[in-house]
């Protein structure tokens, strides 16, 4: 990457278009383009810390799921500064004196565009999505949970990922520290490889998952589970108690008598950890007998599922 600004070097606007078509190596070589322009924007507001280090490889990540927001592709630079300068202000309102929930790394940069947009579905519309899944493969599991909930679940703040995981935040945060890092480095020296279809993954388990919902609501859970479940599973919920996964049609059933349903949301795969987001409907009568959501993190084995933790999500 020497000749970045060269003669022969494409211009930022060849770069973006071909990121936009899933080129890594185009975007890898944009952001190696503008690195000392992110980093001077953190260090101006963050100062010479690791956090100022944090706020551009997570800009980085940003970038890569963000990169098809660009309009105008020769303003790369200026919008690559910008996100930089959001996840900055994001850290600063949360060392401010004035407790506030912490953001993900989406909320960070949701002002730039019309609305929030939904991570696995930004990343299904760029063939860059690959190459994501595939970085992520390589973490190690624990660093992969917390990376997987904090950036495309709604699980995101590192006191709900330390509770799902039953960890010290200082954990979490030391796991996403590496996750960052890894993944920024990846990026920025383009990770030309062949990459599994992470597409085809993720919509195999979203099938999965629609169709045990389907089998729950019918009573048939426990025959949907003994397809894609080991008989020896472990199920812990979300107060600590540890059970089989023969409890799992009891407690679902117990919720259908008080007329609770289920709706799936969201489903994020990797080779051997699954995570459904689902909410949970009240009835009008007793609003809230259960908490508003669920979160069901799977752990396989061989492809199936042999442990599940279930957290219920905090009502917002």
């Amino acid at each position: 990457m020497a000749d970045l600004l060269g003669d022969g070097a494409p211009q930022d606007s060849e770069l973006v278009r071909a990121a936009h078509a899933g080129d890594v190596s185009a975007l890898g070589l944009l952001l190696a383009r503008h690195h000392a322009g992110m980093r001077a924007v953190a260090l101006a507001l963050l100062g010479h810390s690791q956090d100022a280090e944090d706020a551009v490889q997570e800009a980085t990540l940003i970038a890569l799921r963000r990169i098809g927001d660009i309009r105008d592709p020769d303003a790369v630079g200026p919008w690559l500064r910008m996100v930089v300068r959001n996840v900055c202000r994001a850290q600063l309102r949360k060392m401010s004196a004035m407790p506030t929930a912490e953001p993900a790394m989406a909320a960070a940069v949701d002002r730039l565009s019309d609305g929030p947009p939904d991570p696995a579905e930004v990343l299904d519309r760029h063939a860059l999505r690959d190459w994501v899944w595939s970085s992520l493969e390589d973490l190690s599991p624990d660093v992969r949970l917390v990376t997987m909930l904090r950036y495309f679940t709604d699980v995101t703040s590192y006191e709900d990922i330390a509770a799902l995981c039953a960890t010290p935040v200082g954990t979490v945060r030391s796991r996403l520290h590496q996750a960052r890092t890894k993944l920024a480095d990846a990026l920025l020296s383009s990770a030309d490889r062949a990459h599994d279809d992470a597409t085809a993954l993720n919509a195999r388990h979203r099938r999965i998952a629609m169709e045990t919902m389907v089998a729950a609501h019918s009573g048939q859970l426990a025959s949907a589970l003994s397809e894609g479940w080991s008989p020896q599973a472990e199920v812990i919920w979300p107060t600590g108690k540890r059970t089989g996964i023969g409890y799992m049609p009891v407690a679902f059933n117990r919720d259908l008598s008080h007329g609770v349903r289920h709706e799936l949301l969201n489903v994020v795969a990797s080779r051997d950890v699954v995570i459904w987001e689902a909410a949970m409907h009240n009835p009008p009568e007793d609003p809230f007998h259960c908490p508003p959501g669920v979160v069901w993190v799977q752990s396989l084995d061989r492809g199936r599922v042999s442990k599940l933790r279930l957290y219920h999500t905090r009502r917002r």
